[in-house]
C-alpha cells in the first residue's frame, strides 16, 4: 500500500497556536490528541495546494502567509506509514467556522505542551519555536509510546518518564523535551573512590566538557549518564563508567548506594533555558584508579582529578560555581563510606 502524503500546519496569532482537538472522527489515529490543522493530499495536489484547501475546509480561513518547515515520517503500529509536510502560518483572512473533525481552540504557545499531544509533536514544536532550519524527522510509535525519533538522520535520546521513586510510568519523552519542561527522568551516578594515606577517602571528579549542554567545565561525579528508555539503572551505570572513563567494571564491582532526587534545577546554558528533574541511582566503585591511564570520552569529559572527600564536601556546601555536586548526594555517599555527618552536611 502506498504511504499517504499529508500536511500539518500550526496557524499562529498573538503568540498562540490554533489547535484542533481530534474528538469527532471514528477510527482516527489522532483520536483525543491535540494537533494542528491539515489532511491528506488529493490526486495531483502540491503540498501548498493541499495545505490551503485543508485550512479552508477545516477552519474557514484562507492562509495568506505560511512557511514549509520540515518533513515528518510518521510510523505507528497498525497504521500505514505517513509522510507529513509540516508548516507554520502567520497570516490569514476570513472568519473561523466549526470543524467536523474536532474542536478548534487558540492555545498560548507556552501552554501547548501541557495538552494531550503525541510525544514526537513536542520535539518538532520545540524545533519550530527555536526557528530551526528545514528538517527531516522520523517518529516511530508502538501504540501511544514513542519508540524511535530522529532528526536529519540522527537518532535522538529517549527517556522513560519516571515517578518520584525512579519507577517508569509508561510514558517516554525525548531528551531536549525533558530538559526544557522539567520532566522527571532517570540517571545513573558512579563515584570512583580510593582510600587515602590518612585512612580517609578520595573521590575521582570529572570536569565536564566545554561542549556539554549543561554545566560545561564544572566538576561533577566520576561518571554519570541518562538511563535510556527500556534500560535499567545498573546496566546504565556500567556502560557510563566504561564510555566516559574507559573503566570496565566486572559484575558486582559497582556497589549500589541509593536513590538521589536532584530536585528542580532551573538555569540557562549556551543561551537556552534548562529545567531539569532527575532521579539518580548512585553507585560506588572502590578502586585505586590511575587517572593518567584512563581513556576519557572527550565529548563528555575534559579532565579528571582526585579530591579528598572532606574538601569536596566543603566546596559543595559553599555552592562553588565550578562544581555541580550537591551536598545531599555527598551525604548519601558518605553514609556508604562510613563518614560522619554534622547538621545534615557531610564532614570528616
Amino acid at each position: 500500500m502506498r504511504s499517504p502524503l499529508t500536511t500539518l500546519c500550526y496557524v499562529e496569532q498573538d503568540d498562540k497556536y490554533l489547535m484542533l482537538h481530534r474528538v469527532s472522527k471514528k477510527n482516527d489515529v489522532n483520536k483525543d490528541k491535540w494537533i494542528g490543522i491539515g489532511g491528506h493530499f488529493e490526486e495531483g495536489e502540491s503540498p501548498e495546494e493541499c495545505l490551503l484547501r485543508e485550512a479552508k475546509e477545516e477552519t474557514g480561513l484562507t492562509l495568506t502567509s505560511f512557511r514549509f518547515r520540515g518533513i515528518v515520517t510518521f510510523v505507528a503500529e497498525g497504521w500505514t506509514p505517513e509522510y507529513m509536510c509540516l508548516y507554520t502560518a502567520d497570516g490569514f483572512e476570513g472568519e473561523m467556522i466549526p470543524c467536523n473533525e474536532g474542536c478548534l481552540e487558540w492555545v498560548p504557545k507556552s501552554e501547548v505542551t501541557k495538552l494531550n499531544l503525541w510525544e514526537g509533536d513536542k520535539i518538532f514544536l520545540k524545533l519550530l519555536a527555536e526557528e530551526a532550519p528545514f528538517f527531516s524527522m522520523k517518529l516511530v510509535y508502538q501504540g501511544d509510546i514513542l519508540k524511535y525519533a530522529a532528526v536529519d538522520g540522527k537518532a535522538l535520546e529517549l527517556f522513560d518518564v519516571c515517578d518520584e521513586h525512579g519507577v517508569p510510568t509508561g510514558r517516554v519523552t525525548e531528551r531536549s523535551v525533558a530538559h526544557a519542561s522539567g520532566i522527571m527522568h532517570r540517571t545513573a551516578h558512579i563515584w570512583v573512590v580510593r582510600e587515602s594515606a590518612d585512612g580517609g577517602w578520595e573521590l575521582l571528579l570529572q570536569r565536564r566538557s566545554a561542549d556539554k549542554a549543561s554545566f560545561p567545565l564544572c566538576y561533577d561525579t566520576s561518571a554519570a549518564g541518562h538511563v535510556s528508555a527500556g534500560d535499567d539503572y545498573e546496566e546504565s551505570a556500567y556502560r557510563e563508567l566504561q564510555e566516559e572513563l574507559g573503566i570496565t567494571a566486572r559484575p558486582g564491582e559497582l556497589e549500589y548506594v541509593g536513590l538521589y532526587d536532584s530536585g528542580d534545577i532551573e538555569a540557562s546554558f549556551h543561551g537556552k533555558p534548562f529545567h531539569d528533574r532527575e532521579i539518580s541511582a548512585v553507585y560506588v566503585y572502590r578502586k585505586d584508579v590511575d587517572e593518567t591511564r584512563l581513556c576519557l570520552q572527550k565529548e563528555e569529559v575534559d579532565s579528571v582529578r582526585w579530591m579528598k572527600y572532606e574538601e569536596c564536601c566543603a566546596i559543595a556546601k559553599q555552592n562553588d560555581s565550578r562544581f555541580c555536586i550537591h551536598p545531599r548526594e555527598l551525604e548519601l555517599l558518605g553514609r556508604c563510606l562510613g563518614a560522619h555527618t554534622e547538621n545534615g552536611i557531610v564532614c570528616s
